[in-house]
């Protein structure tokens, strides 16, 4: 075969595209999910500590103590599992203070990026 056969030929063009285009398509796809995981477990810790804070507040059957309400808040973290540990609850001015501390495990810490902690923080009035 001679060379500018070789160069017009056009079969197999369209796997060479693929092959150059497709680690970067992969990998908006994978931060575009990393991104809307981070953003939902950030939601749902804020929705957890929120909840939380008004269960001491108005509902001290269920929320007796700061173990019953890191329980509490435990629980109102629909979908991510995480420690009572996490949730710290105090009683400042404000009301009751219930705040989170979570590191947000994703999959660029296999690349050496470094961990994403969340923080969620919410005071109801007493």
């Amino acid at each position: 075969m001679r060379i500018g056969a070789f160069i017009r030929d056009s079969r197999g063009a369209s796997a060479v595209e693929f092959g150059i285009t497709a680690p970067a398509f992969f990998a908006a796809l994978l931060g575009a999910f990393e991104l809307g995981m981070l953003l939902w477990s950030q939601t749902t810790l804020q929705h957890a500590t929120e909840m939380a804070a008004r269960c001491a507040s108005v509902n001290t059957v269920v929320c007796s103590s700061v173990t019953a309400t890191q329980a509490y808040a435990v629980q109102q973290t629909l979908g991510l599992t995480v420690p009572a540990s996490t949730f710290s609850v105090s009683t400042p001015a404000c009301g009751n203070l219930v705040t989170a501390s979570y590191d947000f495990l994703n999959i660029a810490a296999m690349f050496g990026i470094p961990k994403i902690t969340l923080n969620a923080r919410s005071c109801f009035p007493r």
